[in-house]
């Protein structure tokens, strides 16, 4: 259920990808006439994105495994639900966050000759920059995965989010602006509400009422000594 949530969250929040990292996914080299190394080369550079996310995963998946450890797992997903809510309350309503370049580290000189390369290193290192963008819906994925509780899961939770955004990010560098802005800014409106959803089922998930899937139970094992006679 985590991972399909994980999903989902990627498919419904890349509209709102698409507006921040479409101008990078424009800009990415090489024609359309160049035929199997074009459309390659956009596999390429979402293979990077995803692979940031991936490595995002494994570093929230740790913390919440340290989590864990301490005993804290049922109370996990309670906090990362409400997290996501405070977060997207935040961004949405109160910041109406901007978009930030996550090149302006580099020389100008550095990013010109990036973006002009046709090489797979250059379009998965563009790729892999473009993973690490500040981004509500990449924070919301980054909470769900520390509440995986684990390394492995961590990494396949940011992945299966990174395969919902798969769709639209690999349309855009390929089409374009094929959806009006209007309507992406009317689907754009929908996130926060997904994401409040999303909020909901992690709360749900916490309270262990013993739902299969969506709140199952969550049993502490105790080492109690036995008495020694």
């Amino acid at each position: 259920m985590l991972f399909l949530t994980a999903f989902l969250t990627g498919l419904f929040g890349s509209f709102h990808c698409a507006g921040m990292c479409g101008p990078i996914a424009f800009a990415l080299p090489g024609r359309k006439d160049e035929g199997l190394a074009f459309y390659g080369g956009r596999l390429v550079y979402n293979f990077g994105r995803m692979s940031a996310y991936a490595l995002l995963g494994v570093l929230s998946g740790a913390f919440g495994l340290g989590l864990k450890l301490a005993g804290m797992q049922q109370s996990i997903s309670i906090v990362v639900g409400v997290l996501i809510f405070l977060s997207v309350t935040y961004t949405y309503f109160i910041k109406k966050g901007s978009s930030i370049n996550p090149f302006s580290w580099m020389p100008q000189k550095w990013v010109q000759h990036l973006f002009q390369s046709k090489s797979v290193f250059a379009l998965a290192l563009i790729g892999l920059l473009n993973g690490f963008l500040p981004c509500g819906f990449v924070y919301i994925a980054i909470l769900g995965a520390s509440a995986t509780q684990g390394l492995v899961e961590g990494a396949l939770f940011m992945l299966c989010f990174g395969l919902g955004t798969l769709p639209m990010m690999y349309g855009v560098s390929i089409l374009g602006q094929f959806l009006s802005s209007g309507f992406r800014s009317k689907l754009n409106k929908l996130s926060p509400i997904l994401a409040f959803l999303i909020a909901g089922l992690f709360i749900v998930r916490g309270l262990n009422l013993g739902i299969p899937y969506i709140s199952p139970e969550i049993r502490v094992e105790t080492n109690a000594p036995e008495n020694c006679h």
